[in-house]
């Protein structure tokens, strides 16, 4: 559960806005929509050796 301390005189779309960065950060929508069907551990492992790939690439483009 996320607590977030509203000070005195602070706005409430200033601490909504903390919120909504620290919910982000914990990961909890990334987590639920990954949950909501299965991968085969061997799509997974394609799925990230194909997303390695694309970021070297992007990393050898960028030397060139």
């Amino acid at each position: 559960m996320l607590i977030i301390p509203v000070k005195d005189g602070e706005n409430i779309d200033r601490a909504l806005k903390r919120f909504k960065r620290k919910f982000d950060r914990t990961g909890t929508m990334r987590q639920l929509r990954a949950r909501q069907a299965f991968t085969k551990p061997s799509v997974a492992r394609r799925a990230q050796i194909q997303k390695a790939q694309y970021i070297q690439g992007l990393r050898d483009a960028e030397e060139i």
